[in-house]
């Protein structure tokens, strides 16, 4: 038997199935059904993750000779590429009229806030978002990032600091119905930089849940559409979102945010769990603009990473 006989064999059928299957989702998870278990949100929350049953695939079928499966692979790595390989491209060259910025759920068990705060401060970032800011936690922050990031708007928990003047900073209110307790975690403020000025959103979105019945994201979805409401409603051209939106870009609960504004154009920047990153949840977002790179940070004290990104103003 030749060896193009052992590669021509009519086996590896379940192989090329499951790169099929493969295919179908990652070419059409907008029409897996949210309405059970919210199997469309939770298969988007780890779609890229999706690549890797393409490599265990790719390796099965090199094990098993298949060329039926070799050639069904290439399906999903063609549909694999088209949707995240651009994030894997070298980012652009930094502009000096970039405004850079840096977001981080800093996390309210952080046992070391000063030098969390040090560690963004190293980034050199024009603006610094940060969600669960509890006190004292929060005079510790004030202290240590006062000195470079004058400027400063806090709302309950969420809170930026500035390199440049701030004004018109107000609660936006995204608390989502059944929320009894006292619950601030929206702001919006204008920067005025020397680009000119900035409509800054800070938000974090309520967390979700994963267990037996599926993905509980109720509240955090129609916190998502409040918060696309105002995005909507803003008068400034020029927007930046930031903020632990507990969801991915791919993610179809984020739509009333990410149809609006732009995202990452490069960089996976994997945020959370920060032990073992496994999904972007913590987003930089821009009107106006383009999010050229993002990127994480050292780990700090919080179950977060800091990612770091360059907005370029149209």
């Amino acid at each position: 038997m030749t060896d193009w006989t052992a590669w021509t064999r009519g086996r590896g059928g379940a192989l090329a199935g499951a790169a099929v299957v493969t295919a179908l989702l990652l070419s059409f998870h907008g029409s897996v059904p949210n309405g059970v278990g919210g199997l469309g949100s939770l298969l988007e929350s780890f779609l890229p993750w999706l690549g890797v049953v393409v490599v265990v695939l790719l390796v099965l079928a090199l094990v098993r000779r298949s060329a039926l499966a070799l050639g069904a692979l290439l399906l999903p790595a063609a549909a694999w590429t088209y949707l995240f390989g651009g994030l894997l491209l070298p980012a652009p060259e930094p502009g000096s009229e970039d405004l850079v910025v840096v977001q981080h759920n800093v996390g309210d068990e952080n046992t070391d806030p000063a030098g969390t705060a040090r560690a963004l401060a190293r980034a050199e970032p024009d603006l610094v978002a940060l969600e669960e800011l509890v006190p004292p936690a929060l005079e510790v922050y004030a202290r240590t990032l006062g000195p470079d990031y004058p400027y400063r708007a806090v709302r309950g928990t969420v809170g930026l600091w500035s390199k440049y003047p701030l004004s018109g900073s107000r609660a936006l209110d995204i608390k989502p119905r059944g929320i009894e307790e006292a619950w601030e975690r929206g702001l919006r403020t204008v920067a005025h930089t020397p680009r000119g000025d900035v409509a800054v959103y800070v938000a974090h979105l309520p967390s979700v849940r994963v267990g037996a019945s599926g993905l509980a994201s109720s509240r955090r979805d129609e916190s998502a559409s409040l918060l696309g409401d105002a995005l909507a409603a803003e008068e400034l051209r020029r927007v930046v979102l930031l903020g632990d939106l507990n969801g991915t870009v791919d993610d179809r609960a984020l739509r009333p945010l990410t149809d609006a504004l732009n995202v990452a154009e490069r960089g996976l920047a994997l945020s959370f769990p920060a032990r073992f990153p496994l999904a972007r949840i913590d987003q930089v977002m821009a009107r106006a603009g383009t999010v050229g790179a993002i990127r994480t940070l050292p780990a700090t004290g919080s179950d977060h990473l800091p990612v770091a990104a360059r907005v370029r103003w149209h």
